[in-house]
């Protein structure tokens, strides 16, 4: 699944860099500050899970954008940052594609 998302947000033109879990993303962002938008699943296996990564991204770096997913879990709107996307699984493609062109502008 991780390769469809590297795919889809290549093919939106954008450049994909790839994170194996929370940790692993959140060293990513403190080494590239050039990091605009990150797209992750909710359910991201052992350790931090995608909504606490989206309130650490918040919290440290309130101009990158978040968007995430997942077929397993429904964050509520308390449980999500402020200006986030969701997109249940399976979503659409043009339309994450559409999410990431926007936050982009």
């Amino acid at each position: 699944m991780r390769m469809m998302a590297l795919d889809l947000v290549e093919d939106a033109g954008f450049e994909a860099v790839e994170a194996s879990s929370a940790d692993d993303a959140v060293r990513l962002l403190e080494a590239r500050p050039d990091i605009r938008i990150v797209f992750s699943d909710i359910d991201l296996g052992v350790g931090m899970d995608g909504l606490k990564l989206a309130r650490a991204i918040r919290d440290r770096w309130p101009p990158v954008e978040i968007v995430m997913t997942s077929g397993k879990v429904r964050p509520g709107a308390h449980d999500f940052p402020v200006r986030g996307r969701f997109f249940e699984k399976p979503y659409r493609r043009d339309e994450v594609t559409a999410a990431l062109l926007e936050l982009a502008a």
